[in-house]
């Protein structure tokens, strides 16, 4: 059976391994980190150590990001979601560790985050967290479905913006306002209202624009 071809990042792995001792904690790190796929969990827990001893000074690296880029070949946003993927369940689902044992497979270090988001972040009731809980942790669904279900909920938590629907009713004035003003036997009245109208909502947008344009220049005289 052909073997399939290894990746860049795989190649550059294993070329930096060779020149380390196996059973150390670089050789260990770059061990789990290409068995990423199947292993997050492990490597996750390695990351962990390795940012909270500073290790990779110690390998020549200046900073954890540069480290990460550069040696292990995963972004800083995707180190930064393993580490608190495993710090979180570690702390909040510790059962799921047993799953290695168990060779089942773990949930997806990204719905994990998501869980962590929920609790710690999107203030999630503790219904909407338990569902969103029970579709990552006994439900084993996919990520995709995970993070639909995810954004819905976000999305019910987040304030309104107020100036979007003033915004929209200012552009309906605006087009109601030229269209009266192209059409003959139109009641000039009518014209005058929906004038004034327009006048009255740009007023109230301008109002908000200024407030905020006042509110930064007080922040950056802080």
């Amino acid at each position: 059976m052909q073997e399939t071809p290894k990746s860049s990042s795989e190649r550059h792995i294993e070329a930096i391994m060779q020149h380390l001792e196996p059973g150390s904690d670089r050789y260990e790190v770059l061990d789990k980190a290409k068995r990423f796929k199947s292993s997050w969990v492990e490597l996750g827990e390695k990351l962990l150590d390795v940012s909270k001893r500073g290790r990779f000074r110690e390998w020549g690296y200046g900073t954890f990001e540069e480290y990460c880029v550069q040696e292990i070949r995963i972004k800083r946003g995707t180190a930064e979601k393993l580490t608190m993927a495993y710090r979180f369940m570690e702390k909040e689902e510790p059962q799921l560790l047993d799953r290695r044992e168990e060779l089942r497979p773990l949930p997806d270090f990204r719905s994990i985050d998501l869980l962590r988001q929920a609790k710690e972040e999107k203030g999630f009731t503790a219904e909407e967290y338990g569902d969103l809980r029970k579709r990552v942790v006994e439900d084993d669904k996919s990520h995709p479905t995970v993070l639909k279900k995810f954004k819905e909920v976000a999305a019910l938590r987040e304030e309104p913006n107020p100036l979007v629907p003033l915004k929209a009713a200012v552009s309906a004035a605006k087009r109601l306002d030229n269209a009266l003003r192209l059409l003959e036997h139109v009641p000039q009245a009518y014209v005058q209202q929906v004038a004034e109208l327009l006048g009255h909502l740009e007023q109230e947008l301008n109002a908000h624009d200024l407030g905020a344009d006042t509110e930064a220049g007080n922040l950056r005289e802080l």
